[in-house]
This record gives structure tokens, C-alpha cells and sequence, in this order.
């Protein structure tokens, strides 16, 4: 099998990656795959579109790839130190002579047999060439075409830039007055370089609000009035707290939770309150970390809803302006709760970051003219006269496919062609999907598993290449292994929020509502996703969710083996140290979904290794971890919460089918409990798999032919 994979940026090459390896881990033959990039470096948008001392906000626990750590770097890599970090990667893995730099895709098209033609242009030699190839993986990106929203009369503001453009600070040069457009992770970045920098004034505009959160765990004082006032204040973001995509536990967040409280609104309502009351108790705003205003609009305002803002280095300039307001100085509660605890409020030396909503419009002298708002910042900025001389555009990317085109406009004529002149046969091929139309884990189209997009979901809070790993996992073993997939995969217009499909015995539960934001109506970005139980989810699909009794064999009962016998192997296991598994199953039950967690077991299994990963870096992780604040708040607390209730809504679940004459292995139970799912139990011979093919077609369901 030939796979083409376009885009060298982190989701290309780990899929580059895992397809030159497959045949070691799936026992197929060897693929052949070719990488084209169009820049002259991997790394995509962290090599061409990144600003200078840019830092990842997601930490490099999660961030970096499963199989190729970095023990002795900070928690937070800088873009430039993560680009190397990706050569690295490149070299220790040997991709490099399946890497084409400087390449651009021209055109993807394919013929009525399914054969995939990439065509392409060599920068340095203007040669174009081509590349026949069957399977195709997109990993071009989320962030690579500017999004630039019409605000009328914006041309009369004399330099306007897209933050893909902006470099530095120089680029503001001295005594400028900067309108920086968006309040994400981005448009926070901008504003705060600007108002560090000799900036005049710096306005930040919103559409709906954000939601700053911390990228480590918090660290308040108590009772702060005691401090002395020659006492340095410690930063709210001290080094000694674990990054904040560290914390969660995913023992009964994740695994073991039943499927009726997975995809209620239980769990999601739980950590919306959660957030508000540590925020709250901590900072004095529920709304977010040190965040006076520009709270989300109602509409959105829920941690189902959101995308959580960690470049909170723009919060107390924007907070500054607020602080003396009578809405909160005379807040007497809020007093008493300042009065015990308190995260250290940065001071900003009188600097301020001015939020504004969304402009209107922009006068012939280039003022603006902000849509108006009930918002406290509207109040206070409605009345002065903002004239900028520098707009920058922190408004996102926009999703395009170009070398689909082509062949997508070929389809649709052949198509209206075969309409008008229905009486002579026209072999049409098949018409490229876009990644809006991958209904199958937001990977590839159902009957179209030759095209895969990698690294098209965005996590509320998370990374997006550990997410690409997990991506290309599952894709590939679709591809060329599926008897090694549990079950098949439905297209996800067959589970829509909250439903059940009848099957043959039972029901086949939605497994999908779990791990989607829930986006409101209007929207830009719909494709976010929780990322702990995202990649869960996929971990189950492949069956690489180890259970509890798995987890503690491994563990306790191998580690103990090994060490009472140094001499005795257990299949290859040697190379694993004894006595010390205890910290196996602490580390599964405690830690975050690391991807490291999903090769303990299935079909990218790493032997050894992810066991020493897990019992090495991500222990420390849990050592870090502070016994209040850390392991019974953001641990133990939701663990005591909802293992009782998981464990209540199961035995309701199966008195409710004992009661009702439902057999109980009809419906899956054990969403996690004992690790690999087996719908085979679902679908017994071809009898029963032809009555579910009767009940999915009605359902209007597609349904391939043959058994699981």
C-alpha cells in the first residue's frame, strides 16, 4: 500500500510515522509513504506562523508524543524548542528521506477505481511531478489560511496585519495606539506583548466573551493580610505547581463510568460548578482567573461550551481598570474571602489593557465605532474617541483544500452531465470529503476510508498533536488491520446527541455526546472536543483502554514475578524493572489520559516502554502534586462523587432490565470496566446480523455487508 501524507507540521509526521512502523505493530506488509510539505522546515504553523518567544500553553506531559520524551526540559517548551523537538523526532525515527520540504500540493484526484494521483511542484526547480499512491492522510491544519472578517472603513487605519504576520514587537513600533481584533489565546498574546512594549494605548476586542484559565494549578496565599509588606508576593504561576492539563483523574471521570452518566449532563454540570467555585474561592471571579469582565455571553458561558483561554498573562491588565469599581471593592463577601485566601495579584505598574466589544464599523478618520453592548467595558469605553494606527487580526484561521478542488469540480460536472443525459452510463469517481464531512471520530467518511483527516478537532483544553497521535492510530488500523478494531464504527449521524439505536438485543448507546462541545447555534469553530475523553474514546475503538483487573496484573502480579525471580522472562517482558509496579495502576487511575496509558496494551502496544514512561515521568507528575489543592480536590473529590454514582446508575440500569425481561449483556454495561469492548456479544451470527441490517436501514443507516 501506497499513503500519501500532506502537511509536515506535528499531525503529519506522527502519522508518517505510524504508517512506516505499522507492519511491525499490525503483521501487514511494509507501507510506502511520502510527506510533502510546502514550507522548508516540519513543524507547520509553529515554523511559519508563530511569533517570537512564543510558548505552547498545553505542557509538554501532554504534548509531546508517546514514544519520544524530553525528561529534562521545562513543563512549557517554547515554539522555537518545540520545532527541534520535532526534528528530533524526525531523526530518531528515521523519516527524513520520506520527507519532501518545499513541495507544494497542487492537486489531489482520483479514478473510478479508487487510485489516489497527488500532484505537486518542487519549489527549488519549479518541477512538477506526481505520485499515484491508495490511501491519502490530510494533516494540513487547523491554522494555515488568515480568516479576516469585513468591518467596514477598516482600510482607513494605516497598517493592518494578521497575527500570522506578526513576528514581535518591533513590529509596533514606539507611541502607537494597537487594536488588537479577538481574545483568544492569540489576540491575549498580542495584547499583552503591546502593552509590555512602548505602546500608547492597547484595545482588545471580543464577539462573546472568553474564559481565562491558568496553565499551572493555582497556589493562594492564606490569610494574605498577615504577609509582611516588604514580602514579595509569589507569582500566582510558581514553577513548583503541576500544569493545569495534568490534574484531572481520569478514574471515574473517564473510565468506569457508566454510559447513562457519560452522556448526561451530570459530569459536564459537575465541573461547570467546579471551575466557578475553585476560580471564585481563589481569584474572587467565577467567570475566570483574575477576570473582571469579558465573561462569556450566556449563551455559552458553560465549560461544555467554551474553548478555556490559558494566555492568561493579558488578565490583570485587563482587570486593572475594575478593581476600585464600587461593583467589586465594596463587595463584602468577597472582602472576607480576600481577607483568607488570595492567589497574589500581578502588578501591572499602572498598565492597562482596554476590552472592547467587536467594532462596527471605522469612520473616513479612522475612528472605530464599537458595537454597542449591556457590557461593563462598553460603559466604559463607549464615550472616547479610539483612532488606531495599528490593527492586528487575531481572528483565527480558516479551513480551505485547495488540491481538492479540481477534482471535486470534475465530480460535480460529470454529475449534472449524468443528470441531463441520463440514458448513456458516465463512470463518475468519488467525490473528495472535506474535514466537516468525517463522520467517523472526526477521521474519515464512512465508505471512504482512504481519506483521513488528522488533527481537524480542537480541545477545550488540551493539545492538538497527542490528539493527531491517537488519530492516525486509529485511522491506519482502519486501514490496513480492521479485524483488530473491537467493533465497527458507525458514522456519527447515526448516534446524535443523546439517542440510542434499537439493534438486535439491545441498544447501541451513543458514544459521541461525551466528548463534543456543545457549540452554540451561531458559532464558528464547531469541531471542539473534551480532550481527555476524546482520546479515550478512541483509545476504546481500538481496544487500548486497559481495565482495572488488566492494569493491576500487569502492575503488581508481573512486577512482583519479575522481582522474585530475576532470572525467569515473561514473553519478552524482561525488560521491564521489577518491583515498582505499584505506581502502574496509581498512575492509571490518577493521572491524565497520557497516550502512554493507551500502549499498554492493543495494536500499538510498546513493549516495556510505556510501562517505564508512566512509572518514570508521569509518576513525578503525580509526586508533584500538592495533597489539598491538587490530589483531593481536583482527584479524590470527583473520584468519591461519581464512582458512587456511577456504580448507582448501574445497578438501577440493570434491575430496570432484569425487571423488564432485557438481558443485561445486551446492552453494553462495562463502558471501560475491564478495558476492550467485544459487540461481537451484540451481533451473534448471520441471522441476527441481518435483522440489525433491517433495523439500521430503517433507521436510515448504512450497513456494510458481512459480520463484525
Amino acid at each position: 500500500m501506497k499513503v500519501a501524507v500532506i502537511g509536515g507540521g506535528p499531525s503529519g509526521i506522527v502519522t508518517l510515522k505510524y504508517l512506516l512502523g505499522a507492519h511491525l505493530s499490525l503483521h501487514t506488509s511494509p507501507i510506502e509513504a511520502k510527506l510533502f510539505e510546502s514550507e522548508d522546515s516540519v513543524g507547520g504553523t509553529f515554523f511559519a506562523r508563530t511569533y517570537k518567544d512564543a510558548e505552547l500553553v498545553s505542557s509538554k506531559q501532554l504534548t509531546l508524543y508517546s514514544d519520544f520524551r524530553l525528561p529534562n526540559e521545562p513543563d512549557f517548551l517554547s515554539a522555537k524548542r518545540y520545532i527541534e523537538y520535532l526534528k528530533e523526532y524526525c531523526t530518531h525515527f528515521q523519516l527524513w528521506e520520506k520527507i519532501h520540504l518545499s513541495t507544494t500540493v497542487q492537486s489531489i484526484t482520483r479514478d473510478t477505481t479508487g487510485t489516489h494521483t497527488v500532484t505537486y511542484v518542487v519549489k527549488k526547480t519549479g518541477e512538477q511531478l506526481q505520485w499515484e499512491c491508495d490511501a491519502i492522510a490530510i494533516c494540513s491544519g487547523l491554522h494555515v489560511t488568515p480568516n479576516i472578517p469585513h468591518i467596514p472603513g477598516m482600510e482607513n487605519i494605516p497598517l493592518q496585519m494578521h497575527s500570522s504576520d506578526f513576528k514581535g514587537r518591533a513590529q509596533l513600533g514606539e507611541n502607537k495606539t494597537v487594536l488588537v481584533l479577538g481574545s483568544g489565546e492569540t489576540g491575549a498574546d498580542v495584547s499583552y506583548m503591546a502593552v509590555t512594549a512602548p505602546a500608547q494605548r492597547v484595545i482588545m476586542c471580543h464577539r462573546s466573551g472568553f474564559h481565562f484559565a491558568p496553565k499551572r494549578n493555582l497556589k493562594p496565599v492564606f490569610l494574605p493580610f498577615l504577609r509582611k509588606s516588604t514580602e514579595p508576593a509569589p507569582l500566582p504561576n510558581k514553577t513548583d505547581t503541576i500544569p493545569l492539563d495534568n490534574s484531572r483523574a481520569s478514574l471515574f471521570d473517564t473510565a468506569y463510568v457508566h454510559p447513562l452518566l457519560r452522556n448526561h449532563t451530570a459530569l459536564w454540570t459537575f465541573y461547570d460548578m467546579y471551575v466557578r467555585s475553585i476560580l471564585w474561592l481563589n481569584t474572587g471571579t467565577p467567570e475566570g482567573l483574575d477576570q473582571l469582565v469579558g465573561e462569556p455571553d450566556p449563551d455559552k458561558n458553560h465549560v461544555s461550551r467554551i474553548f478555556f483561554n490559558k494566555s492568561g498573562n493579558a488578565g490583570p491588565y485587563i482587570s486593572h481598570p475594575y478593581r476600585r469599581s464600587a461593583k467589586y471593592a465594596n463587595n463584602r463577601l468577597d472582602k472576607i474571602r480576600r481577607a483568607l485566601i488570595q492567589v497574589p495579584i500581578v502588578d501591572t505598574g499602572g498598565k492597562h489593557i482596554d476590552l472592547a466589544p467587536w467594532p462596527e464599523s471605522v469612520s473616513d478618520k479612522g475612528v472605530v465605532r464599537f458595537t454597542p453592548t449591556e457590557r461593563l467595558e462598553y460603559s466604559r469605553i463607549k464615550n472616547d474617541s479610539v483612532k488606531p494606527d495599528i490593527v492586528i487580526y487575531c481572528t483565527g484561521f480558516r479551513q480551505e483544500f485547495a488540491f481538492f478542488e479540481q477534482h471535486n469540480k470534475l465530480c460535480d460536472d460529470k454529475t449534472k452531465e449524468l443528470e441531463a443525459n441520463s440514458s448513456e452510463p458516465i463512470k463518475i469517481p468519488q467525490r473528495y470529503p472535506l474535514a466537516n464531512e468525517a463522520d467517523i471520530r472526526d477521521i474519515w467518511k464512512h465508505h471512504d476510508d482512504t481519506v483521513g483527516f488528522i488533527g481537524f478537532v480542537r480541545p477545550s483544553l488540551g493539545a492538538i498533536p497527542p490528539i493527531s497521535e491517537m488519530q492516525a492510530q486509529l485511522w491506519i488500523v482502519n486501514l490496513v488491520a480492521p479485524d483488530y478494531l473491537p467493533r465497527r464504527l458507525l458514522p456519527s449521524s447515526s448516534v446524535p446527541w443523546g439517542s440510542m439505536i434499537k439493534a438486535t438485543q439491545g441498544e447501541l448507546r451513543d458514544d459521541e455526546s461525551h466528548y463534543r462541545l456543545a457549540h452554540p447555534s451561531g458559532s464558528r469553530i464547531k469541531y471542539g472536543v473534551d480532550h481527555e475523553s476524546y482520546v479515550y474514546q478512541l483509545a476504546l475503538d481500538m481496544g487500548s483502554a486497559m481495565g482495572i483487573v488488566d492494569i493491576l496484573w500487569r502492575g503488581l502480579v508481573e512486577r512482583w514475578l519479575l522481582t522474585t525471580n530475576r532470572n525467569q522472562t515473561l514473553e519478552g517482558k524482561d525488560s521491564i524493572k521489577g518491583g515498582r509496579g505499584w505506581k502502574l495502576p496509581l498512575v492509571w487511575a490518577l493521572g491524565a489520559n497520557y497516550n502512554a496509558k493507551f500502549r499498554l496494551t492493543g495494536p500499538w502496544r510498546w513493549e516495556g516502554g510505556a510501562e517505564e514512561q508512566l512509572e518514570g515521568e508521569m509518576w513525578q507528575v503525580i509526586c508533584r502534586r500538592r495533597w489539598f489543592w491538587d490530589l483531593f480536590l481536583l482527584s479524590f473529590l470527583p473520584m468519591m462523587i461519581f464512582g458512587p454514582l456511577s456504580f448507582a446508575v448501574w445497578v438501577y440500569a440493570t434491575g430496570y432490565w432484569i425487571i423488564f425481561g432485557v438481558e443485561p449483556t445486551s446492552v453494553d454495561l462495562t463502558l471501560g470496566l475491564g478495558g476492550t469492548r467485544k459487540v461481537k456479544q451484540m451481533v451473534n451470527g448471520d441471522a441476527d446480523a441481518c435483522a440489525l441490517k433491517e433495523k439500521m436501514v430503517a433507521n436510515g443507516l448504512d450497513f456494510d455487508e458481512g459480520c463484525y
